[in-house]
């Protein structure tokens, strides 16, 4: 019996309470987004807001969610570093709820005044769920391995599709039970979320604070016990010391977010990074496709009843091949995923823009409409499990991984501010865009992976398989050579994951091995 006691071990211990709570966490996300996609379709819904069906407040109630996240963020990494990861954590879980409460009584019995409730409710749940997105990455990136951070983080975000599966699912049970004119169809949705932060709430008290937090805050022995309690004593002593002397040379580096977002400052180019791998996944156009998924399959020429269903498998799709992010992200590194994934998603909506105009031009041109609707939906299907791989977790663990300790909370911030900022502009715009450009839209997004392809290759340094304190080294460097290009730091070093000893020697002895980027 001692595998089973073994396997007990494991799925009991500190580690993976961490991954599993994070993971939950940060499903929070994906079922907002699952739930507002058929919401924003329901007649009752509409009539309760006031609003006619193409209204662009319908787009406005999605993207002021954003904007909440924006400002959340600031003030949840702010409270995370002030008191600890796990009490803003908890602040923001119970505004979580709270919000999502409003959003649940809007129109309640009454309809005077219930869109102003619903833009409340919207604003108050993205305060929380920004602050979880902010502090959630830094707490399970610290106390991850240097050559596991990848792996935990992708499975964590693995679940935020679970949650944008779960939500999707619920609405389209009861909006096929109730109709789209029954009331309940759309408040079961939002109600039902309440499952998430209610469970969190219950469940952090088991959780250990940071021990990198402790060592900043200079609490040596509350360090110690955490680091007991998460990787056992023997390991914990190594841990402990490692962390105080990364603690020591960073103790002078007091970072503010004017070091951040000023060119002089010492934070600045980090930040840039941190910026643009945001815009640049909003620039995906994947905030839209989980909101509007529906929209895009009529658009390609299918029913809403067979559209909704093919969202939901596009979903399902998306939440399996998210496996492959978290088996990919250490061994081949998060630049050369986000790379091929760009192009990869840039090539799909040419193909889609393509397809989309034969959908909508079918009768004119004699095709029939499934000649262009089955291919435009594996395009759809592919691009979602490229993005899913390349894109959904790699610019949220980057900025956990390329500031010092004393910077790595208001990073964290900047990357969901930005997040916020970008997903607010393209979910308001996106239903604009499809009303004026139809599939003409398709063309945009191939345009923008394009240029997220090229500008991450050219600027984003690789930061798997490497300490903190190894990914500050390249800003530094970077300094040095008074460039900003990732191949001209260091010969290039930094355009890949580092060799282990490994495969070094492997490398000495004619053998290639795949780089695995585990540091002993």
């Amino acid at each position: 019996m001692s595998w089973f006691s073994n396997l007990t071990g494991t799925l009991m211990s500190k580690k993976s309470e961490v991954v599993m709570f994070s993971s939950t966490a940060i499903a929070l996300y994906g079922y907002d987004q699952g739930m507002m996609s058929l919401i924003n379709t329901n007649y009752d819904y509409l009539s309760t807001m006031g609003l006619a069906e193409e209204s662009p407040m319908v787009g406005v109630i999605v993207s002021v969610y954003y904007l909440g996240c924006a400002v959340g963020a600031v003030i949840a990494s702010w409270y995370a570093d002030k008191q600890g990861r796990k009490p803003s954590i908890f602040a923001c879980l119970a505004t979580t709820s709270l919000g999502n409460l409003i959003m649940f009584i809007a129109g309640l019995g009454y309809t005077q005044g219930a869109l102003a409730i619903m833009l409340v409710g919207r604003i108050v749940m993205g305060l929380g769920v920004g602050g979880i997105d902010a502090v959630i990455p830094v707490y399970s990136s610290e106390l991850a391995e240097d050559g596991a951070r990848g792996k935990a983080l992708a499975q964590e975000f693995q679940s935020n599709i679970f949650g944008l599966n779960m939500a999707f699912a619920i609405n389209l049970a009861v909006t096929i039970s109730l109709g789209k004119t029954n009331e309940w169809a759309w408040r079961l949705p939002i109600i039902i979320m309440q499952i998430y932060p209610v469970l969190l709430l219950t469940f952090i008290y088991r959780l250990p604070e940071t021990p990198r937090w402790f060592i900043y805050h200079e609490r040596e022995e509350d360090a110690k016990g955490a680091l007991e309690d998460i990787f056992g004593e023997d390991e914990a002593k190594s841990k402990f010391e490692d962390l105080q002397t990364a603690h020591e040379e960073e103790s002078s580096k007091t970072v503010n977010y004017s070091d951040m977002i000023f060119p002089s400052g010492s934070q600045f180019h980090p930040t840039m990074i941190t910026v643009m791998g945001q815009v640049n996944q909003a620039l995906t156009g994947y905030g839209a496709v989980s909101v509007y998924g529906p929209q895009i399959f009529e658009l390609l020429g299918f029913g809403v009843r067979n559209s909704e269903y093919l969202t939901q498998g596009n979903y399902i799709s998306y939440f399996f091949m998210m496996t492959f992010a978290w088996l990919l992200i250490d061994k081949v590194g998060r630049r050369k995923l986000m790379v091929w994934g760009a192009f990869g998603i840039s090539a799909c909506f040419v193909i889609l823009t393509l397809l989309g105009g034969l959908a909508t031009n079918a009768d004119e041109l004699g095709i029939p409409n499934l000649a262009a609707s089955i291919p435009g939906s594996v395009a759809l299907y592919v691009a979602t499990a490229l993005f899913g791989i390349g894109w959904l977790s790699t610019v949220w663990l980057i900025p956990t991984e390329i500031y010092p300790s004393t910077a790595r909370a208001q990073g964290s911030a900047v990357s969901v501010i930005i997040w916020g900022l970008a997903n607010f502009a393209v979910t308001l715009l996106t239903p604009i865009g499809f009303n004026n450009l139809k599939y003409w839209l398709f063309l945009v997004f191939a345009v923008t992976n394009l240029f997220a392809g090229i500008w991450t290759y050219i600027y984003t340094p690789e930061s798997g398989g490497r300490s903190f304190e190894e990914n500050q080294a390249f800003f530094t460097d970077a300094a040095e050579h008074k460039t900003w290009r990732v191949g001209r730091v260091k010969k290039g070093e930094y355009k890949h994951m580092p060799q282990t000893e490994k495969d070094q020697q492997d490398e000495a002895n004619g053998e290639s091995q795949p780089l695995l980027g585990n540091r002993s």
